[in-house]
């Protein structure tokens, strides 16, 4: 009990900034993460703002990136240079280095040994290394910016990411470098899962939310070397004139979609599957109902995750691939919807006649639901090939993936912050200001992209610096709605700020959770919990 009366914690047990940089404690290691990843966000979120600023009206009013300060540019530059290059920062960093890190790197070091009953992760060295890759390929990436930029879009598509004047070759170093980490990070969590579980801590009795991490780092160990893979020839071509995609060399631009898509949509479900898990949890609780479904809902997971590597055609439905791959590819990606209907369905089965608690973090949990519905159903309207044609590269795919993803993640993301958020501060943070934040960031969120599915429908294009007066209203309202969102996260920011300032003192389970961390005290102990525990029962048991 020296612990508690002393009040240790793995906030305090060991003083100064440089124990923290080089902390073995997976807890340490996650507000590690966290404050890397939302300095990330929050930078990828000014460079959206700037985007819809731009799309507020057509050129004819003049351009915001003429206004860029002279020192972010290079000469030369015309707004639709700047446009291109904000584009691009925005999109790369908001998937290499808050979406697809997000969940696992914060939540996942932080909760999963907590949740199963272990002292740490398997492996605590690799687990700090694997923050260092992190923040060295972030870093490289964040110093394009001072040299020549770069200009391609997120996923440098061949062949003008080999013939851009930009710096191609240090981008996709960095992500090489990032995915590195991922790969760290996924195999830590595998070993976690199979060897620390604590005593009568069986495979079934982990929480689900230990699945869906479980679940992802086995498609992170699976799928990066792809991408890495891919990069690295991207690089090797730039550098070295080997003929690999560009056409001029005897190369495929082709290919290097295949090779790409063959990573980047199973990332979907990196980004994805962690947020589903955050749902469970939020979902049992709220309704103080034992989760519907438990054995389906753990078996979707990796149906999802086995699924996810035959889906990456649907990306090249216009690139020529044969009608019968198209056919194939068109049913395959509607069967992930098979595995992801059953976790939709189980969710809603376990909120009726719960005893439900409308708190912030089931307001976001709600808000996934509602907006994954769309992002998921509108997926499957671009599995039809025949409509996809129509669709492609229009604003109805930029809509789509941000109902997924940000629709998705990042609803988990706060509906897990603030759910966690004793937990992980003992504090507690005020329910008014979670619940404002909810409420704008949702209204905001439809604004913003529900108009871009009729944008789409109509023929925009995407990645266009500028268009025709007939989208102009539509997009004036979507502009809008980013301002909502920023509003909802400033409100977010606030929320969090007072709650560890000066919230009051958080009990160990305020919220009557049944999983194993809230077991630990608030905030945890350095090695989690003064005795080991004894599991003698499954997870989410509401009488």
């Amino acid at each position: 009990m020296g612990h508690v009366s002393t009040g240790k914690s793995y906030i305090n047990e060991e003083p100064g900034l440089k124990s923290w940089f080089t902390s073995l404690d997976h807890k340490r290691i996650a507000i590690l993460y966290f404050v890397a990843v939302m300095t990330f966000f929050l930078i990828g979120g000014i460079m959206a703002l700037l985007l819809r600023l731009e799309l507020f009206s057509p050129n004819t009013a003049g351009s915001v990136m003429e206004h860029i300060p002279n020192f972010l540019r290079k000469a030369g530059d015309t707004p639709a240079d700047l446009y291109n290059q904000v584009m691009t920062y925005h999109g790369a960093m908001m998937v290499f280095m808050v979406i697809v890190p997000g969940i696992p790197a914060i939540f996942g070091n932080f909760f999963l040994p907590l949740q199963i009953g272990a002292k740490d992760v398997a492996f605590p060295r690799l687990n700090l290394l694997s923050w260092y890759v992190f923040m060295a390929g972030a870093a490289l990436a964040v110093s394009t910016f001072f040299f020549s930029k770069i200009d391609t879009g997120w996923t440098f598509y061949t062949p003008y990411s080999i013939r851009s004047g930009t710096s191609v070759v240090m981008m996709v170093v960095a992500a090489f470098i990032m995915g590195m980490s991922s790969i760290l990070t996924g195999l830590n969590f595998i070993v976690t899962v199979h060897k620390l579980r604590a005593p009568g801590m069986t495979m079934w009795r982990m929480p689900l939310f230990c699945w869906a991490i479980y679940s992802t780092a086995i498609i992170q160990v699976l799928a990066t070397p792809i991408l890495a893979i891919t990069l690295l020839l991207l690089a090797m071509e730039r550098t070295f004139g080997v003929g690999i995609f560009d056409p001029k060399l005897g190369g495929d631009p082709v290919l290097f979609q295949h090779f790409f898509w063959f990573y980047s949509h199973p990332a979907v479900y990196i980004m994805i599957l962690p947020a589903m898990g955050i749902i469970s949890e939020l979902i049992t609780t709220y309704s103080k109902k034992t989760i519907f479904g438990y054995t389906a809902i753990a078996y979707s997971s990796i149906g999802i995750a086995a699924v996810s590597f035959f889906v990456w055609g649907h990306h090249l439905f216009v690139s020529g691939q044969s009608e019968v791959a198209g056919i194939v590819f068109s049913f395959l990606t509607m069967l992930v919807g098979v595995p992801t209907a059953i976790k939709m369905f189980n969710w809603l089965a376990t909120l009726y006649k719960g005893s439900i608690e409308f708190r912030a973090p089931l307001l976001y949990a709600l808000g996934f639901l509602f907006l994954f519905a769309i992002g998921g159903m509108t997926g499957v309207i671009l599995a039809v090939t025949a409509v996809d044609v129509h669709f492609h590269d229009t604003y109805f795919v930029v809509a789509h993936f941000h109902y997924v993803m940000v629709g998705g993640t990042l609803m988990a993301i706060m509906g897990g912050l603030f759910h966690w958020f004793p937990k992980i501060f003992g504090k507690m943070h005020s329910e008014t200001g979670a619940i404002m934040s909810w409420v704008f960031i949702f209204i905001g969120f439809n604004v913003t992209f529900f108009p871009q599915f009729i944008l789409g429908a109509k023929g925009m294009p995407r990645r266009y610096f500028d268009y025709i007066p007939e989208y102009e209203q539509l997009n004036k309202i979507s502009t809008v709605g980013s301002w909502l969102i920023a509003t909802g996260f400033i409100i977010a920011l606030i929320t969090v700020i007072k709650g560890l300032t000066s919230g009051a003192k958080a009990p160990k389970n305020p919220w009557g959770s049944k999983t194993l961390e809230w077991h630990a005290e608030s905030p945890p102990i350095m090695h989690n919990f003064e005795q080991d525990p004894i599991v003698t029962a499954g997870p989410y048991e509401y009488k």
